[in-house]
């Protein structure tokens, strides 16, 4: 057998589980995976010795703030983020300059993507203009799934929102109903938002304004009455319905059950609230201002649980590139910075320290970042597994050296808000990222170039429910 280049002597995690097999890529597909003692010819071989080749971690919740503010970040720089953290794909999340919201707009942002991305790259789309014609227009582009917020619109930032933020339970309903007709996923932000807006109205009368009001405006009912309001519609309309960045306790026990029920809604977390409490938005102030916010220790433990017992199927990032200017505002008044921070850099490290560690299973950590993704939104078996036919989007992690996260490290245009993680050490490294058969990313220097990734689109027919 002859290909493009071999990878040999590593441990290969399938979907059959961990074994040492040589990978055969030709043509940025894997066409072989062989017992490492058949012979084969390559023009090029890595040695993966002693190392995990993992499948490329698909990110399903991400943003990178193109085109409108490049001072946060661009498809260039934070698709590079993604190749230094084992990510070759990422979900792009709607919120732009204008919202994406439209056939013609997705289309202006995939064509940006395929200039600038150095990984895969696949676009939501916003459904709240409550216009079949212009939804049906981002499914012919090729839009991976939908996006809600059930919040308003952040002030100031309208038209970045406009089509995505639906806070009235009518409107909400007939995008839900809209979203169904496509057959794709949808994913909501949930949050209630009368009580989110009565919980910050009690604050600021009492001129609140401290980094510890942003989570006191938000707490756990907030988060749990939303998931509990978007299942119950859901229970007539059958959409593909998939909940956003679960952070608490009491919205898992919501969420637990409703899928007692047989209902097939899906939920994910995010490694910032797996890994970090409220006691780190008092230690890093404004840059661990993230919604729904940081939560107590008692529900880190419970979403862990959600993991272990797979009510939770996925953990994906949420990164959210800010500057240190519009961060930094929060000093005096957490009011007036913007919610998010960064942290693809940081998820395949850290779900492969918490493996390493025993805390997850190591074949299950692979299908929370990889697997279940690709699954449920329709883009397996392309994407998410090591199987002969799949896409050459590899991983190749050292789990005999550490990682300790410093800002020079990072190549996210955001690296200076990168403090949540700043200082951590992790059990393992990320020592090549391969997208597409091309390695984009090696022992800590970018080797693709911008252009490389590639746009996806979903296959209806092959999303998962349920998982």
């Amino acid at each position: 057998m002859k290909f493009d280049t071999a990878i040999t002597n590593g441990d290969v995690f399938t979907e059959h589980g961990r074994q040492p097999l040589t990978i055969g890529l030709q043509n940025g597909r894997i066409v072989a995976l062989l017992a490492p003692e058949v012979p084969f010819e390559a023009q090029s071989i890595i040695d993966a010795s002693g190392q995990f080749v993992l499948p490329g971690a698909v990110d399903i919740h991400f943003h990178c703030r193109a085109p409108a503010y490049p001072a946060r970040g661009d498809f260039a720089t934070e698709t590079m983020a993604a190749a230094a953290g084992g990510v070759t794909t990422i979900f792009e999340m709607p919120i732009s300059k204008p919202c994406c919201a439209t056939g013609a707009i997705l289309r202006s942002r995939r064509e940006l993507g395929e200039a600038n991305a150095y990984v895969n790259f696949a676009l939501y789309g916003a459904p709240g203009l409550l216009k079949r014609d212009e939804i049906s227009a981002m499914v012919d582009e090729g839009a991976i799934a939908f996006k809600i917020f059930m919040t308003g619109a952040p002030a100031g930032r309208n038209d970045e929102f406009e089509g995505l933020c639906l806070p009235n339970s009518d409107e909400l309903y007939q995008a839900m109903k809209l979203v169904a007709e496509t057959g794709l996923v949808c994913t909501v932000h949930a949050e209630d938002n009368r009580l989110l807006e009565w919980h910050t109205a009690q604050l600021m009368a009492a001129k609140r304004n401290d980094i510890e009001s942003h989570n006191e405006s938000r707490p756990p009912h907030v988060e749990a009455l939303a998931i509990a309001t978007l299942l119950t519609l859901n229970e007539q309309i059958g959409m593909n319905l998939h909940i956003a960045h679960m952070s608490c306790a009491e919205a898992l026990q919501v969420f637990r059950r409703w899928k007692a029920t047989g209902s097939s809604a899906t939920a994910e977390t995010c490694p910032h609230y797996l890994f970090f409490t409220e006691e780190d938005l008092r230690r890093v102030g404004p840059y661990a201002k993230i919604n729904p916010p940081l939560r107590q220790q008692a529900d880190q433990d419970a979403l862990w649980g959600g993991l272990r017992d797979r009510t939770l199927m996925a953990v994906t990032t949420d990164h959210s590139p800010f500057t240190v200017e519009e961060k930094e505002r929060a000093r005096t008044d957490i009011w007036r910075t913007p919610p998010g921070s960064p942290g693809v850099e940081e998820l395949v490290l850290g779900m492969m320290d918490a493996a390493l560690k025993g805390r997850i299973g190591l074949e299950h950590a692979v299908e929370l970042i990889s697997t279940n993704g690709a699954k449920r939104f329709g883009i397996y078996p392309h994407k998410g597994v090591i199987a002969v036919n799949a896409d050459a989007d590899l991983v190749i992690y050292d789990p005999r050296q550490t990682t300790t996260i410093h800002p020079d490290m990072l190549f996210s245009k955001a690296k200076a808000c990168d403090k949540l993680y700043e200082g951590m050490t992790f059990q393992g490294r990320v020592r090549r990222t391969i997208v597409n058969g091309r390695t984009v990313f090696e022992d800590g220097e970018i080797k693709g170039q911008p252009g490389w990734g590639q746009y996806v689109r979903p296959n209806r027919d092959h999303i998962h429910k349920g998982l």
